[in-house]
């Protein structure tokens, strides 16, 4: 049943008009400007591979390159995991509060780096803070959305991602002739500064993780001061339960391990592993692509502020894709978008080896942008709202955390075909290959059965 409001009295938690005095807008707000940085921390890297390679102090060969590259990523697959069994137990907001100020304090060390090996190790220590911002914001976004615009709010949220590196792309093509690398690592800073005073203040915590620890008084006041509909935010027994009519019912607090059993339950099992496989393969194409575009087009023969400007063409058509497919998926149904999605990275990567026009190029650059980073983002709103909401930032942290393991091969692959001196079109047959298998194990996630 949908909780209307009484005429008298106290209004239902359920119903969003009566007391509604804040706009969950700036969930989504707070969690773009959070995931901006996460997103120019992935790209900073691409940015700046083709100068530290050429750094005569340093003297890093190709396959140490994708060496560091792939470390931050196993500091990310740490936090991520990490993420997965905290969230629980300290909330979403205290988690994204820890780790952007962990990522911001890591990445201006990571500026003074007096080595290779140094430089490397900070990368790592920078993405253990990394790894627990998007489970969180992408969690956090979909809760607050309404129900029939979560995929649409999700992408908006999660371009910042890719705003992240346009700006990393940016300041590369800008600073990079006539400063050190290092100073784009110092801007990664900023978010100590920043967005973390500002969530601290502004950030409401999860309803849902409010109710999963009994803590229903602060529950109701945040779900009637942002709006929230409770059958769209709790399971539907927390909702039909005793006072549902104008509260919260009384919940003992969840064991940290509740929403981890759920997901590998029998009726989610299946889901489980194939969101798990497709988050590899799109984690995958995100990181080998941004890492190692620059170097690879270079290789085939453009210079480095050309090749630059096709990471800005990457990031930029992933923003415009991703909003407008999340669109579309609110109206048809986000399995088969992903699938497409996936598909049209299969196709355009695949015609990136060609020797191509400039302009031509750069037009499949931004089609690859939609199906690598735009079709990740699609992937993560998919299973923010396909498990029940408690569940969805546990889940989302366990997905990301076995893709971190293909975001950690990205950089590799790419190491070690320029190690190999392969040419540069194996890369993008690879990455090919990897897009197709994507959008075989989304085809293969099941629907949510009514024993689910």
């Amino acid at each position: 049943m949908t909780s209307t409001a009484p005429t008298t009295g106290a209004p239902s938690v359920g119903a969003p008009s009566a007391l509604r005095r804040r706009s969950p807008t700036i969930v989504l707000a707070l969690c773009f400007v959070a995931i901006v940085f996460d997103g120019y921390d992935l790209v900073v890297y691409g940015s700046t591979v083709p100068s530290i390679l050429g750094d005569p102090t340093w003297d890093v060969a190709p396959d140490n390159a994708g060496l560091y590259g792939s470390l931050a990523l196993a500091g990310m697959l740490i936090g991520t995991l990490l993420v997965g069994l905290l969230t629980d137990v300290l909330g979403r907001k205290r988690i994204m509060l820890i780790a952007l100020t962990w990522f911001s304090v890591f990445m201006g060390l990571t500026a003074l780096a007096p080595s290779p090996e140094t430089f490397g190790a900070l990368r790592f220590l920078t993405g253990l803070g990394l790894g627990p911002i998007i489970p969180s914001c992408v969690a956090m976004t979909v809760e607050f959305a309404p129900k029939a615009r979560r995929q649409l709010a999700n992408a908006i949220m999660y371009s910042g991602y890719s705003v992240g590196g346009v700006l990393a792309a940016v300041l590369g093509i800008a600073l990079l002739p006539d400063v050190d690398w290092r100073w784009l690592y110092a801007v990664g800073a900023l978010p100590v500064v920043t967005i973390v005073p500002l969530i601290w203040l502004l950030m409401p915590e999860s309803v849902a993780y409010l109710a999963a620890r009994g803590r229903t008084d602060e529950a109701r006041q945040v779900a009637n001061e942002y709006g929230l509909v409770l059958e769209d935010v709790l399971p539907q027994d927390v909702v039909d339960g005793p006072g549902a009519d104008s509260d919260i019912a009384p919940q003992e607090p969840k064991p940290a391990t509740s929403s981890i059993r759920l997901m590998f339950s029998r009726s989610w099992l299946l889901a489980t592993l194939m969101f798990a496989f497709a988050s590899y393969c799109g984690l995958l194409l995100v990181y080998g692509l941004n890492t190692w575009l620059p170097d690879i087009v270079r290789s085939a023969g453009y210079d480095l502020g050309s090749s630059l400007s096709f990471l800005l063409a990457l990031n930029i058509g992933a923003i415009v894709g991703a909003i407008s497919a999340s669109y579309v998926a609110d109206r048809i149904g986000i399995k088969r978008v992903v699938i497409t999605c996936f598909s049209i990275a299969f196709v355009a990567i695949g015609l990136m080896s060609l020797s191509l026009p400039y302009a031509v190029l750069i037009v499949f650059i931004a089609f690859a942008g939609l199906g690598t980073v735009g079709t990740q983002i699609l992937v993560n709103g998919f299973v923010a709202t396909y498990y029940p909401q408690a569940t969805s930032a546990t889940a989302l942290a366990w997905t990301l955390g076995f893709g971190r393991l293909g975001g950690m091969s990205g950089p590799l692959i790419g190491g070690i075909i320029a190690g190999l001196a392969l040419g540069f079109q194996i890369n993008f047959y690879v990455f090919a290959v990897v897009a197709l298998l994507g959008a075989v194990f989304i085809s293969l996630v099941p629907r949510r059965t009514a024993e689910a």
